[in-house]
């Protein structure tokens, strides 16, 4: 996906698997920070993760260079 085509901000959601992890793993790859702790909740069922990230601002990450 083309850097101007992503979202600043996702919400990563689904079971609490191996499967999960390697979504939230793949986004941290893309360039995406972790936003805030993960949730966790039980829908009767299974575990279901949540997990919020963002793409740091360019206006941030460049006055953290400086």
């Amino acid at each position: 996906m083309a850097d101007d085509d992503r979202l600043r901000y996702r919400l990563l959601t689904g079971p609490d698997d191996r499967s999960f992890c390697e979504r939230v793993s793949a986004v941290l790859a893309e360039g995406y920070e972790l936003y805030g702790p993960p949730t966790l909740t039980f829908d009767g069922e299974r575990v279901v993760a949540g997990q919020a990230v963002v793409l740091p601002s360019p206006a941030v990450a460049n006055i953290l260079e400086a």
